[in-house]
Order: C-alpha cells, then sequence, then structure tokens
C-alpha cells in the first residue's frame, strides 16, 4: 500500500498477536474490504504489538487442545469443536488453518521480528509470512533458525536477523507497544484503531470493515470532524 505526506491519509494500527486465530482472519477481512475501497493507496496499515500470554514458555508439553480446556474450562472435545468452527471461519476468507500440529509457544522474538522488518520496509510482508507459518505450517515462532527463514523468505538477510535475535534489539518497542495498548484500554485483540478516533474490536464482517473505514474517511474530509465511535462483538481473544 502507498501512503503519502497528502492531507486526507488515514492510518490504521491493528493491535494483534500471531497466536490469535481471530488475528489472522480478522487481517484477512480487513485486507479484503481495503481492496475494495478507491482510497486504499491513501491509508497507511501500522501493526502493533500485543501478547495474548507474555508469560507463555516457548516450550508448552501440551497441545492447543489441552491448553484450551484448562484455560476455558471446557472438554477436550468442546475444544475440538470450537477449532472445527475456527477452520471453517479461516476457509471462507481463503485460508487453512491446522490445529493439530499446532506449536504453542512464546510469541515475544516474532514481534521483535516484525520491527526488524519494518526498518526494512518488510513488516506487511513478514506479518503474514508469520500467521502462515503458526497456523498453516505449524512452525515454532520463537525459534531462531525458523524467524531467520521467514526473513529471508521475505527478503531480509538472514545472518543480520539472526544477529538481532539473539541480542536484545526491539524489545523495548514491543514492550513500549503493549504498554499503550493498556494506556487506551485495550484488553483483547484484534483491535483496530482507525486515526486514534473510530475503533473496531474482533475479527469483524468485510462489510463491516468496509463501513467503518468508509466512515472515517468520509469524516475526516469532513470539514467539522467531532464524532468517534466504538464497535465491539464476539471474535476477541482476550489476554491472559
Amino acid at each position: 500500500m502507498i501512503f503519502s505526506n497528502e492531507k486526507n491519509n488515514m492510518k490504521v494500527e491493528i493491535w494483534a498477536d500471531f497466536a490469535c486465530p481471530f488475528c489472522y482472519i480478522g487481517k484477512r477481512r480487513f485486507e479484503q474490504a481495503l481492496s475494495r475501497l478507491p482510497f486504499r493507496d491513501h491509508v497507511q496499515v501500522v501493526y502493533r504489538s500485543f501478547e495474548l500470554d507474555p508469560h507463555a514458555p516457548k516450550q508448552v508439553p501440551y497441545d492447543v487442545y489441552d491448553m484450551l480446556s484448562k484455560k476455558f474450562g471446557m472438554s477436550r472435545q468442546q475444544a475440538i469443536t470450537g477449532n472445527e468452527n475456527l477452520k471453517s471461519q479461516a476457509a471462507a476468507v481463503g485460508l487453512e488453518f491446522h490445529f493439530e500440529g499446532l506449536v504453542l509457544t512464546n510469541t515475544f522474538d516474532a514481534h521483535r521480528l516484525r520491527h526488524y522488518a519494518k526498518q526494512h520496509g518488510k513488516d506487511l510482508v513478514i506479518s503474514e509470512l508469520l500467521y502462515r507459518a503458526y497456523f498453516n505450517e505449524n512452525k515454532n515462532v520463537s525459534d531462531y533458525d525458523t524467524l531467520a527463514d521467514l526473513a529471508t523468505e521475505a527478503g531480509l538477510n538472514r545472518e543480520d536477523t539472526l544477529t538481532m535475535l539473539f541480542g536484545t534489539q526491539f524489545s523495548e518497542l514491543v514492550r513500549k507497544e503493549e504498554a499503550d495498548s493498556r494506556i487506551l484500554g485495550i484488553t483483547g485483540v484484534p483491535f483496530y484503531y482507525i486515526d486514534r478516533k473510530f475503533a473496531l474490536s474482533g475479527a469483524q464482517s468485510e462489510e463491516m470493515f468496509l463501513s467503518a473505514l468508509q466512515e472515517a474517511w468520509n469524516e475526516q474530509n469532513r470539514d467539522d470532524v467531532s464524532s468517534s465511535s466504538e464497535n465491539c462483538v464476539d471474535g476477541t481473544c482476550y489476554i491472559k
């Protein structure tokens, strides 16, 4: 997407986590809505860091169904049924989820990688690759070699990426964005903030995204800008 310095530009900030299925589904619905708008080249999309579980270990000795059973007090079969529903939602927007081999892990370094990629103009590319790696390819997105492979696929230098990962670069930026989310009262993702005026929470429908983006654009291009709105529905992943 192109973003210039003209007055009539719009900024959409998206707080999300790479381990959040609704974030990936919402991402695709948002992109489909944006592609239908005539002013799409004037929309800047910025991803912000949010960890569903900042204390998650890198190695988890159980699968996603046991995790959901423990977290939400449901049976394993209920967890399986719920994820089958998520698979259907994902398939409706062209995504393929493989929950059976999902590698539960910590996503902090994946967020650091996104910041590193942003420095090279590749943040949107690496974000898509990270979601695909986690939900479709069952890769460990905390493993440095895996992250370096994804960086290489995005056009970044593998050795430079590994040097960054083995250091502490961008750690403060990840924590700052997470702190910003708390200041803004964001407790679940995905969360979309349009010009810090219009807010949407959850994996909204394509039509809802379309309506919100159009309304924000119309509002921005009127002389009297005074209103804001928020629309929160189901389909949100909440922080632990």
